[in-house]
């Protein structure tokens, strides 16, 4: 019996950032209002794909990305 392959989903479609423009790290090092850190905002443009997935399934498992907080 002969299997079908699996093709893999697609990634979800995403904005190509979580920011959304409330950027506060006043008291820790973690944005208010995309949950990213400080390394994460500054590093994002040079992620790839898989990187910046890691991150955005770890924000959204944390509420973020947060318009009003």
């Amino acid at each position: 019996m002969s299997q079908t392959p699996q093709i893999p989903s697609p990634p979800p479609e995403r904005p190509d950032t979580p920011c959304v423009a409330v950027c506060s790290t006043t008291f820790d090092d973690v944005c208010r209002g995309c949950g990213r850190t400080v390394d994460e905002v500054a590093q994002w443009v040079f992620m790839n794909p898989e990187e910046r997935e890691v991150v955005w399934q770890r924000i959204l498992a944390q509420g973020y990305p947060r318009r009003n907080y």
